[in-house]
């Protein structure tokens, strides 16, 4: 996701992406912080997002060509990035999105249609997922947080994650003189990373969007095997209490 600058104190917005024709203000103090969902609803509302790609990353595909991981998929921060969900689906996968943006995820069901998956409206951090995932998709969700969280992302991957799991995708790399998007160096990424996931594969992405050519990176990190045993244990705790109540 990528933000864009602030608006006058009160904005008033037609939604004119066809799934609802009303207006919407939002005050200032809200649509100015890239952390409320406010800020992305304004965006998402307004059409103002040139973070969003409208294809299948090149280096996705050949990342399900030439692996067999098939399973549960999570895409955090989803936004309305519907092409990727749906090939998610069509190779195979059983697919779970989030976005804390109400406009995002009623853009995306309504763009999707009948769709045979989850589209959830919650935070990543404190959604209580009923299982873990085999995959965890990322591209520029991470870069929209401030990097004060990048940690607390990294541990809630690894706890969402099945053993053996990866976190794959694009990664945000370079400088940013007004952030968000906030970007990652092979340093920062190595101290959030490196305590719960090794890094597999890291090729230079040929296809980004024009406000990101030239830093994306296409990364795989692997769950080490052990990592975050006391986090895993809680939410398999929480899985396991919710089947015997079932």
């Amino acid at each position: 996701m990528r933000p864009g600058r602030s608006r006058p104190p009160s904005l008033s917005v037609k939604r004119a992406t066809g799934y609802a024709e009303r207006s919407a203000t939002i005050a200032m103090s809200e649509s100015s912080n890239s952390a409320v969902p406010a800020f992305w609803n304004q965006r998402y509302a307004c059409g103002e997002t040139p973070w969003t790609l409208h294809a299948i990353p090149a280096t996705l595909r050949s990342f399900v060509t030439r692996t067999r991981v098939r399973g549960r998929v999570l895409i955090p921060g989803c936004g309305t990035d519907h092409d990727v969900l749906r090939f998610f689906q069509s190779v195979g996968f059983e697919v779970t999105a989030i976005d804390f943006s109400t406009v995002a995820v009623a853009q995306i069901k309504e763009a999707l249609g009948d769709f045979d998956g989850k589209i959830i409206r919650g935070d990543f951090c404190k959604f209580d997922f009923p299982s873990q995932f085999d995959l965890i998709y990322e591209r520029t969700f991470l870069c929209a947080l401030h990097p004060r969280s990048w940690p607390r992302y990294a541990k809630r991957v690894a706890q969402l994650l099945r053993p053996r799991g990866k976190l794959v995708g694009v990664f945000f790399y370079g400088t940013e003189p007004d952030p968000p998007p906030y970007p990652l160096s092979k340093t920062g990424a190595a101290e959030i990373f490196g305590k719960y996931f090794r890094l597999t594969r890291d090729v230079k992405v040929s296809d980004s969007v024009a406000m990101f050519a030239g830093m994306e990176r296409w990364q795989e990190w692997q769950l080490r095997s052990g990592a975050t045993q006391k986090g895993l244990r809680a939410v398999n705790g929480k899985m396991g209490a919710r089947r015997r109540q079932d």
